[in-house]
């Protein structure tokens, strides 16, 4: 404390963070999740949350029938401070809309019958799988972030390495419950109210409040047998990464890509068996970060088998925050810090957030990526190289996704379902003429000429007219008409694209 009395606050959060991190952020991110498993063990024992659902969504409701009854003269916006969510993006619009309180984080009812289970919007992923692997279940697509909420995933998107199979995480949704402009309570599904089932994902609350959703389970099985294969040069990589993608006998598929030539990509299939000398606990604190150890079959130049079991590889990016945690922790992955420390990592996105100051904000703006582009499998080696080219950032995520051809924002060009893949980038762009606005315009430029999309956390720069051009808006924009959407939400790109706000 004398040493940060002494270089001053401000001077150890931007060039010395791991400091105030470690101190201070991840004994207090243990408390957060303490408290919050204590509080939905408590829920699920006491079987309290479906009875206090209705009570919870009549008051949301009562809140849009103030608005109302008080002119209607503000936007309307979810209670939750920007900070908590996992967007890296700051919300403003918080401070001058109208502040409705959604106080809603409980898994509802678990039908085993029709294999779906009911939750409520801020129950998170990690909240999910732990309540639904010791019951035999699992969901489809469970998006890597353990603090992930099904809420965001519905009115954002997510994405895992079963999408090939599945799809985005909104195809595993069979019905929404949303508090409408008029303080309505209605729901839908593909065959009930199905133009706004299919208009409400990626639309970012501003069609209404979600306020439960059900999601489809899948039976649960312990282990993910996972195959590690090396591969060098680009058109090798993207032959490999298309064809393992294409086959439905993987459960799982995804590529982590060291560097322009290099790759290692997984396949994965559950299995209730395991070759015990072949186990690896991959989610144990002590356990190196994930994709350091994928990068072992890299240097090695070998392929390898081994059997994780189902939740920790469900989460296998989780401690190190994909690969971001090594520019926060710098140490973060040495043997000696994983095990004494290594069972408090990682600090909650949330109080990084809160705690990052002005100073920090900007220089992650103008020196940091953190970036998802949804292009079409067939010009996967074309988008690899350009990510080269304007960004330069490694590792890059590979998880392809079929995208069926829905009504909606989101859907291919032509008339069929077609194989996507998310390519993600996230950490400091090594090209020597990067400049945010100007490199991600460029970025944003090549994925609407392969009509790709932009995943929608991230900072976008595109005008109205370009973001329009990249999603299609008109079944959007006809329910926000019908519905009178106008004067109570903003509009999806005015809420989040950064030339909107500037």
């Amino acid at each position: 404390l004398l040493w940060v009395r002494h270089r001053g606050l401000e001077a150890v959060l931007v060039h010395h963070r791991w400091v105030f991190v470690c101190l201070f952020l991840l004994p207090l991110s243990i408390l957060f999740d303490v408290y919050y498993q204590l509080r939905a063990w408590a829920v699920w024992r006491l079987h309290s949350a479906p009875r206090q659902h209705a009570q919870r969504v009549r008051h949301i409701q009562a809140q849009v029938r103030e608005w109302k009854n008080e002119g209607s003269k503000r936007y309307m916006c979810t209670g939750r401070p920007g900070w908590l969510t996992v967007s890296l993006r700051v919300g403003k619009y918080k401070k001058i809309h109208k502040n409705i309180m959604i106080n809603l984080m409980d898994v509802l009812e678990v039908d085993s019958e029709r294999q779906v289970v009911r939750v409520e919007p801020l129950v998170t992923m990690g909240q999910l799988t732990a309540h639904l692997n010791p019951m035999g279940w699992t969901i489809p697509v469970v998006p890597e972030l353990d603090d992930l909420t099904v809420g965001g995933l519905i009115m954002g998107t997510g994405i895992e390495s079963s999408s090939h199979i599945y799809g985005l995480f909104q195809h595993t949704c069979v019905a929404y419950e949303l508090v409408l402009a008029d303080g309505s309570l209605v729901r839908c599904s593909p065959t009930e109210n199905s133009d706004l089932f299919y208009a409400v994902p990626w639309s970012c609350g501003t069609l209404g409040f979600l306020v439960a959703a059900e999601i489809k389970m899948i039976p649960a099985k312990k282990y993910v047998k996972i195959h590690y294969q090396p591969v060098r040069g680009l058109r090798k990589i993207c032959e490999k990464f298309t064809e393992a993608s294409k086959k439905k006998e993987n459960s799982f598929v995804e590529g982590l890509v060291y560097s322009l030539e290099e790759a290692v990509i997984m396949t994965g299939v559950l299995t209730d068996e395991a070759e015990q000398s072949k186990i690896n606990r991959i989610g144990n604190y002590y356990k190196p970060w994930f994709f350091k150890h994928v990068e072992k079959y890299l240097k090695a130049d070998r392929t390898g088998v081994e059997y994780i079991p189902s939740r920790h590889y469900y989460h296998r990016h989780t401690r190190s925050i994909f690969w971001e945690l090594q520019d926060i922790i710098p140490f973060g992955n040495n043997p000696i810090f994983r095990y004494l420390f290594g069972w408090m990592v990682p600090p909650k996105i949330s109080l990084l957030k809160l705690t990052q100051g002005e100073a920090i904000r900007k220089l992650y703006e103008q020196h940091h990526v953190v970036q998802d582009m949804l292009v079409p499998m067939k010009s996967l080696e074309k988008s690899i190289q350009t990510f080269h080219v304007d960004l330069n950032v490694y590792p890059l995520w590979l998880c392809p996704f079929i995208l069926p051809n829905n009504p909606g924002m989101v859907h291919p060009k032509g008339d069929e379902a077609e194989l996507y893949v998310d390519i993600g980038a996230y950490g400091e762009p090594k090209r020597k003429q990067f400049e945010a606005r100007a490199s991600m315009r460029q970025m944003e430029k090549f994925v609407r000429s392969v009509h790709g999309f932009q995943m929608l956390y991230a900072d976008c720069y595109m005008t109205r007219e370009e973001f329009w051009d990249m999603f299609d808006g008109s079944l959007y924009h006809k329910l926000r008409e019908q519905m009178n959407c106008k004067d109570a939400f903003p509009e999806v790109y005015d809420k989040i694209c950064k030339a909107a706000r500037h």
